[in-house]
């Protein structure tokens, strides 16, 4: 069951949509702005949000921004009246997945959002797991706001793991995105995995790096 939140300050549209969702077993929050989305987001968990533009308070593009600055990769389809070329490449600039331009046929809504929920938005600057940090602009990471050591491989594999968390990723899954087809030895894997563990386990933290039996491994959020 998809789990869905509306920001969208026409509460007779918010509304008519959330019904129309229900009935095809989409659960919905609403927001009549993007502050009250911004602390909705921040207490639950959404497959998908669905964001006007022109709002009160916060608009439509500075939520955007800052779930994305935050590491929130939560897809995002913007639901707006702004329908000019520059208006969607602002929309896509400022972090938003999709782009549905209203009026608009709620059955193309509903196809666009059990698409979205299946992958994880890939607009994020940042991404977070408890006391880990990667910030993707800069290629850095921090533990605990302190700055690791990372090779660019090791970087690539918590970025892999951290994109994915909290499911796991096949080791076979994780050779071919660090090394293609040119396949290092068995133990190459291995020895990364090693060193990342050690790395993530300065000052007595817990390793949030964990291994799935005879599959591979995850990054516990």
């Amino acid at each position: 069951m998809l789990e869905v939140l509306i920001v969208e300050d026409d509460r007779d549209l918010a509304l008519s949509i959330g019904d129309h969702l229900e009935c095809e077993k989409i659960v919905c929050d609403y927001a009549s702005n993007g502050l009250e989305g911004a602390l909705l987001i921040e207490k639950n968990h959404y497959d998908v949000i669905i964001l006007d533009i022109n709002m009160q308070g916060m608009d439509g593009l500075s939520l955007c921004e800052k779930m994305r600055g935050n590491g929130i990769d939560t897809p995002i389809l913007m639901l707006t009246a702004r329908d000019t070329l520059e208006n969607k490449i602002e929309g896509f600039r400022a972090g938003a997945d999709d782009y549905l331009v209203k009026p608009f046929d709620i059955e193309e809504l509903i196809a666009r959002l059990h698409a979205l929920s299946k992958r994880r938005s890939g607009q994020v600057s940042k991404l977070v797991a408890g006391p880990l940090e990667l910030d993707l602009n800069r290629r850095i990471g921090t533990l605990h706001n302190q700055e690791i050591t990372l090779t660019p491989t090791a970087f690539k594999l918590l970025e892999i793991l951290l994109r994915a968390s909290p499911n796991p990723v096949s080791k076979a899954s994780l050779t071919q995105n660090l090394w293609g087809d040119d396949l290092p030895d068995s133990n190459k894997l291995r020895v990364h995995i090693h060193k990342i563990r050690k790395i993530l386990s300065t000052n007595n933290s817990e390793n949030i790096l964990k291994t799935s039996p005879s599959f591979g491994f995850y990054i516990e959020k």
